[in-house]
């Protein structure tokens, strides 16, 4: 049974920093595209960074763009988004999800973990 399970989520001020961590069981974790989506409140599900199967390609949208950064490890099946320069509207709860596509087109999902950026 796959599962993608989320921590590293919190409350962070404006400007600082978080790492969001992934770890993956249950499907072949190499042979599936990674990505972030995020849903704020009120708002859609929101599609933010994605990352090839073997690092080779990585994808933002242009609200996060220089200040996100994903990345994988293929030998521990993690993945992780290391997000810089925290904005208010970066407020969402965070979610984890393994698929293929650009934007991707989610096969298994996470729990979510919610981060909290104060002004």
């Amino acid at each position: 049974q796959a599962q993608l399970v989320e921590s590293g989520g919190g409350l962070v001020q404006a400007g600082g920093s978080l790492t969001l961590s992934c770890a993956a069981s249950g499907f072949s974790f190499s042979s599936y595209a990674m990505g972030w989506f995020r849903q704020a409140p009120g708002k859609e599900r929101e599609f933010i960074a994605a990352i090839s199967w073997r690092s080779e390609s990585t994808y933002y949208i242009d609200s996060v763009k220089g200040r996100f950064v994903i990345s994988r490890d293929n030998a521990k099946s993690t993945v992780t988004l290391q997000m810089n320069s925290l904005k208010p509207e970066d407020t969402a709860v965070y979610y984890c999800a393994a698929g293929g596509g650009i934007p991707l087109e989610a096969a298994y999902w996470g729990q979510g973990t919610q981060v909290t950026v104060s002004s």
